[in-house]
């Protein structure tokens, strides 16, 4: 488990700051109308707030640290098939849709495994499988 930061907390702060804010609109209105809020209640509220930020912090904070896994960065690793060699730049099958492609290092032919290795554009940098 990664260790937990400041700047995730103070995510978590600010994720909890509306919710914070309504309750304590909610006190001042009622003390404001003459509404006395009895102890227990009060204690409920707290601990409540209390667990949401415990449930919060324990399914917000790892998310922070997941790779991402769209747009570019969420290509890079995946393999492909070579469908129009790559001479150096040619065209690739990946998760069923055509893209273009262009080695790093040497020519590729037809019906090879590839590795993406970054985006350029709109055209892939690739380079062989490594098994």
């Amino acid at each position: 488990m990664k260790k937990r930061s400041i700047k995730d907390w103070f995510i978590i702060l600010v994720v909890l700051l509306d919710e914070v804010i309504v309750v304590a609109l909610v006190f001042l209105v009622l003390w404001l109308m003459g509404i006395e809020i009895p102890l227990p209640v009060t204690i409920t509220v707290a601990l409540l707030l209390g667990a949401l930020v415990f449930i919060m912090q324990r399914a917000v904070i790892p998310t922070l640290h997941k790779k991402r896994i769209t747009g570019s960065e969420g290509m890079i690793g995946l393999t492909g098939i070579v469908i129009e060699p790559l001479i150096p730049k040619g065209v690739i099958r990946v998760s069923g849709e055509s893209w273009k492609a262009r080695t790093v290092d040497e020519n590729i032919a037809v019906d090879e495994e590839v590795e993406i290795l970054g985006l350029e554009g709109l055209t892939l940098k690739v380079g062989r499988k490594s098994d």
